[in-house]
């Protein structure tokens, strides 16, 4: 609870009140959020506590949002796009479902020796995602165009959601999952471009939901292919 306090709720009011560009700061939250992650994996001795841990911010943290959205304060402190208010509550609820959803299946269902997977596709959802909107604001110049896609992403934010993803897979397999620093590159290289690809076509915020899974689904069959393999 501290942690969110600080580095999730506190630091980005407080990088915003000092000037730093808002699209900067949202990033840099999304960044600290998905560490987060972490202290659910390391801090509960059992999947049920970490789950009850996650929800347990919802409960304490959304009615909070709620009220706050009312003050004339809330756009100068908080970074929220929506023109009423909103943004904030929906993420809350997409990434606390989404941590839960990842912890249930590789910690709670398929035992212990699989809830990396949640660090590496967590991993490749925050810092991708930031790659993506930053790099792509700054640097993007041509827009992929197609009907299922929502606003302006660009080939250059896309390509930069790739490499970000794809680093933080390769680093979070070979430190965290304890890979071999071959195998940690082949998954990482197989599921970075997927990462991309669903981050490209993910509508209304939901690439918070749709990238970790995307990825998680991926890295376990490759894991044990790898595996079989003898790599």
């Amino acid at each position: 609870m501290a942690y969110y306090l600080v580095f999730v709720g506190s630091l980005p009011t407080l990088l915003k009140a000092a000037g730093v560009p808002t699209e900067l700061v949202r990033k840099i939250q999304h960044v600290v959020y998905s560490l987060s992650v972490f202290l659910l994996l390391r801090l509960f001795s059992a999947w049920y506590m970490a789950i009850g841990a996650a929800f347990l911010l919802v409960l304490l943290a959304y009615p909070v949002l709620l009220a706050v959205e009312k003050s004339p304060r809330y756009r100068r402190l908080f970074v929220d796009r929506t023109a009423h208010g909103g943004e904030l509550r929906r993420q809350l609820i997409y990434v606390q479902v989404t941590f839960a959803v990842l912890i249930l299946i590789f910690w709670g269902l398929l035992g212990t020796r699989w809830h990396y997977v949640v660090a590496a596709a967590v991993m490749a959802w925050g810092f991708g995602d930031a790659a993506a909107a930053l790099v792509g604001k700054a640097f993007g110049r041509r827009r992929v165009i197609h009907r299922l896609i929502e606003g302006s992403k660009t080939y250059v934010g896309t390509g930069a959601m790739m490499v970000a993803a794809g680093t933080a897979l390769f680093w979070t397999l070979l430190l965290y999952g304890g890979k071999a620093w071959h195998v940690s590159l082949l998954i990482a290289a197989v599921v970075a471009p997927v990462c991309g690809i669903v981050e490209l076509f993910s509508r209304r915020g939901t690439d918070t939901l749709t990238v970790p899974l995307a990825a998680a689904v991926l890295i376990m069959p490759l894991a044990e292919l790898f595996a079989f393999l003898g790599l």
